[in-house]
């Protein structure tokens, strides 16, 4: 602890405690000198120093736990170890509370105006799960600051004012929405923000970083931060730059004003990380495989990230559900408008991967036939309505991927996807094209420009919305939606979209990337199982051939007719059963136990495609047309 009073002292608290009084107001008074030092990152460590002004008596530190755009109670306080809080260089004895553990109570003595909190952070090294998994690894740092501090109960995070600093291992570089006021062998000092902007606003950092400017003439500054272990790995190539620098115009163009001052989209290109987006308002945290931009599949795949994630600048960020805008990280989240939220956002996400060249058009529709085909062959769909999906969303994100069919996902997204195609296809036809959905999406989430802020919103409002771009009943179109217990997924956006979704027995080029850079086998339009690449079945969904058999998740595949087990002798028997009448026999082990499981299937592979229904007008083409004037 002397070392650490010693080194923070003499510049970060003194420039903070003496902020001007017009910062000092705007804090109302609670101020945070924080200081990280990562350089042992590699290590997997982050070491984080706190001055909080703070008045005598009992107080309660609080370290973040519901994180915007997690949607859940996912602040990893079980990570934080070594807590030290001292007064005048004395250490206090604190106490975690019984109820909430991301809450530290202790009493200051009197005459004490400023404690001094020092801990560290345990980055996890498994690459999986959302900002508290995997963030670093030998060469690179994703920092969530929502990670590294604490700060007293009572203080609306908007009030809290904080002086950022970071140290980085040598020669690495960093890229962030926040503006930085000094860089120099001591660290990185960034411009006082309030606490909400911080946990806002992460850093990407690295041996390896290069950035693209993408910024649209007229437009607000945007650029492509990316980070990799290995130099190769930025190997943009300019017809990807070019896609997105359209990808900006379109979105600007889609909403037609912005909240930001410049936007960052932070990505992070490592397979030691784990693998995600999560939005922000002024930049992206944004982290695919190493390889992402420089192999075909790997890109078809992730190409739809960064579109998805910079559309919750608007819908997620700016407008956010009133149960999702607590205003502080303590306050439990309310998800049950999430079908907007992540779902509106998925939709939009996709149109503009299409609009901007980011994927074609071919992809766009196989992409859609895949996730509508899965569900529209879920089971869970009888029990589990939509909106359950919403409501229960901090648990189903952390769900196991077995019975996945059976207990349903996080279907806001997918389903959410097929919800507003079907809405903005239904504005069309009630306007006879003159109106679309980006009338909604410009007048509801855009506005005038101007800075970052929370605008929330209701059902009612949403309704309404949608109400003033073409009269309808929208209150009872979302509700049957949400509420719906068929056994089909709503595909009536495609369909009057002019286009049908039917099974060959020729996987699309989409499915094919998702399957190979997931390392599994689909076949559960099929045999109705998920294949993983070391033949365990990832999930068999109720009411196929292979759980007729007795097959089921966790099992796995030893054997194919007597074979040994492996992706294409199995797709090669599903083809020869065509013009068999003897079952496909499945070796399969059973924790200790093997059977044999009989399959009576011989339809071969089944694959989801869109075709054209030359019946109806083509207004899904139209949907995906650029709207952005081309320079």
């Amino acid at each position: 602890m002397a070392r650490f009073t010693a080194r923070l002292l003499p510049a970060l608290v003194v420039s903070l405690l003496l902020a001007t009084p017009a910062l000092r107001a705007q804090a109302g008074g609670t101020t945070i000198a924080l200081s990280v030092d990562a350089r042992e990152a590699p290590r997997h460590i982050l070491h984080a120093r706190e001055t909080i002004s703070v008045a005598a008596g009992p107080q309660t530190l609080l370290y973040p736990k519901w994180i915007p755009g997690e949607h859940g109670p996912t602040g990893p306080a079980v990570d934080v170890v070594g807590v030290q809080i001292l007064a005048a260089g004395k250490p206090l004895a604190w106490r975690r509370d019984l109820l909430d553990q991301h809450a530290l109570h202790v009493e200051v003595p009197a005459g004490v105006a400023a404690l001094d909190v020092a801990f560290d952070f345990v980055l996890p090294p498994a690459a999986e799960g959302f900002s508290s998994g995997a963030s670093s690894t030998a060469r690179l740092l994703v920092l969530s600051w929502n990670q590294v501090v604490m700060y007293l109960a009572g203080a609306r995070p908007d009030d809290v004012l904080v002086t950022p600093h970071l140290l980085l291992p040598p020669g690495w570089k960093h890229a962030t929405a926040l503006v930085t006021a000094d860089a120099s062998d001591a660290g990185l000092r960034f411009e006082p923000v309030s606490l909400t902007t911080l946990v806002d606003s992460p850093v990407a950092a690295g041996a390896y970083l290069r950035q693209v400017d993408l910024t649209e003439p007229g437009g607000p500054p945007c650029t492509l931060d990316m980070v990799s272990d290995v130099e190769a790995a930025l190997g943009i190539s300019d017809a990807q730059v070019d896609a997105h620098r359209r990808l900006v115009a379109e979105a600007l163009a889609l909403f037609g004003s912005h909240h930001f001052a410049h936007y960052d989209f932070l990505l992070t290109l490592s397979d030691g990380v784990a693998h995600f987006g999560l939005e922000h308002h002024a930049s992206s945290d944004n982290r695919v495989a190493e390889r992402a931009l420089i192999d075909e599949d790997l890109f078809r795949r992730a190409s739809g990230l960064l579109p998805h994630e910079m559309v919750h600048s608007w819908n997620g960020k700016f407008r956010r559900p009133a149960g999702l805008a607590t205003g502080d990280f303590s306050t439990p989240m309310r998800d049950d408008l999430l079908w907007v939220y992540e779902g509106l956002t998925e939709y939009l996400g996709n149109v503009l991967t299409a609009r901007s060249g980011l994927r074609s058009l071919e992809d766009y529709r196989e992409n859609l036939a895949l996730f509508a085909a899965v569900l529209d062959q879920r089971p869970g769909r009888t029990w589990r309505p939509l909106q359950d999906t919403s409501d229960d969303a901090p648990l189903l994100y952390a769900a196991r991927s077995d019975w996945d069919s059976l207990r349903r996902a996080v279907d806001f997204y997918d389903e959410g996807d097929l919800l507003w195609l079907e809405a903005d296809v239904t504005i069309r036809e009630l306007t006879g094209g003159k109106r679309s959905l980006d009338d909604f999406c410009r007048a509801f989430h855009g506005g005038s420009s101007g800075r970052a802020e929370v605008k929330p919103y209701a059902f009612e409002d949403v309704v309404t919305g949608m109400q003033a771009v073409a009269p309808f009943d929208w209150a009872g179109f979302f509700a049957a939606r949400q509420q719906s217990l068929d056994a089909h997924a709503p595909l009536g956006g495609v369909e009057r979209a002019g286009w049908k979704l039917v099974f060959t027995d020729t996987p699309s080029r989409m499915q094919e990337a998702i399957d190979e850079t997931l390392k599994r086998t689909d076949l559960r339009f099929s045999l109705g199982c998920l294949v993983l690449e070391d033949g365990t079945l990832q999930d068999v969904v109720p009411g196929t051939p292979a759980a007729e058999a007795g097959l089921a998740p966790g099992m796995k595949l030893v054997a194919v007719n007597g074979r040994k087990w492996s992706a294409d002798v199995l797709l090669d028997a599903l083809r020869l059963g065509r013009t068999s009448d003897a079952p496909l026999e499945l070796l399969a082990a059973n924790g200790d136990f093997y059977a044999t499981h009989a399959v009576d299937w011989h339809g071969g592979e089944r694959c989801p495609h869109l075709v054209r229904d030359e019946s109806r007008p083509d207004l899904l083409s139209e949907i995906l047309r650029p709207i952005a004037v081309q320079r």
